[in-house]
């Protein structure tokens, strides 16, 4: 077996920066939480109370991304030999199906509400939505760079983008009710905000489990591959293809290749080389695994169930 990678590391102190962006809104959202439930109780408005639930399931993903984030950058051991590389992919899948389940508990409570709509004390809900936007609006501004590039990072910046939304909404609701009298306004945008949260969260559950699953990335074409790969002198074939995202960072391939003539070690070497060159330019892979094989009985499928 020939193994290779090109090192692309991302350098921890930016790992630390992202921990301490993560802890800063943890003590955020603690206070909000806490704010906005004693608030909504003593108001009495659903919306503020499933604001509260939301900010409490920040708390709860920004914990899980904090933790995540720094487990990615545990060292490799003999009985971990990845490491904890996945753990920021599987943070952004706990986080993600825990934005959907949160989303129709709310739905649920907004529909029931919105048969007997209960009169609201409206100034307390001005303040504290409020609140939660500025505290919000804060924590998104210190994680967006991050989201970009990172499913963890999205899925925490994603709970609190939708918080943040939530507010603005919750404060609307407040006004209306403070000027207008209209209190069913208050179920009406719990159930707009429980809709929201299960768009954004579909998203990111869908992809994280794809990563999960092994499933090959959605923009490698493995036909591209084969065809590539085959075109380069003396290759017969490339079946056994195996591509599989280990986290964001790393694209892995693994396969068998069938030559025509029994070359030398430093003849496949060289050929290596240049099958890696290929990979990694035309296909973003960095880790590449190479079984050669020269007249071996075994099935030449390009994908064999093992």
């Amino acid at each position: 077996m020939a193994h290779t990678h090109n090192h692309n590391h991302v350098h921890h102190h930016h790992g630390n920066l992202k921990g301490k962006n993560l802890l800063i809104s943890i003590f955020l959202n603690i206070l909000i939480t806490l704010a906005q439930v004693i608030g909504g109780i003593v108001s009495g408005s659903l919306a503020l109370l499933s604001d509260a639930l939301h900010n409490f399931s920040d708390v709860l993903s920004l914990i899980i991304s904090y933790v995540a984030n720094k487990l990615s950058q545990k060292k490799a051991s003999t009985n971990k030999t990845f490491g904890y590389k996945r753990a920021e992919i599987i943070a952004a899948f706990v986080n993600s199906s825990t934005l959907v389940v949160v989303a129709v508990l709310l739905i649920i409570e907004a529909v029931k509400r919105f048969q007997n709509p209960e009169e609201i004390g409206s100034n307390l809900v001005i303040w504290m939505s409020l609140l939660g936007i500025v505290a919000n609006g804060f924590s998104v501004l210190l994680l967006k760079k991050d989201a970009d590039t990172n499913m963890n990072m999205k899925s925490a910046y994603l709970h609190l983008l939708t918080d943040m939304m939530a507010s603005v909404a919750v404060l609307i609701g407040g006004l209306l009710m403070k000027f207008f009298d209209v209190f069913w306004i208050d179920s009406v945008l719990t159930l707009l905000i429980g809709i929201y949260l299960i768009y954004m969260g579909y998203d990111l559950l869908r992809s994280s489990t794809r990563v999960l699953m092994l499933f090959t990335p959605e923009e490698i074409n493995i036909k591209k591959i084969v065809e590539a790969v085959v075109n380069i002198p003396s290759v017969k074939n490339m079946h056994h293809i195996h591509v599989w995202q280990l986290n964001e960072n790393e694209v892995h391939l693994e396969a068998h290749i069938d030559f025509d003539e029994d070359i030398q070690l430093s003849e496949f070497d060289r050929i290596l080389n240049t099958i890696e060159e290929l990979l990694y330019h035309d296909f973003d892979i960095n880790h590449v695994n190479i079984q050669p094989e020269f007249g071996k009985c075994d099935a030449k499928d390009v994908i064999v169930q093992d």
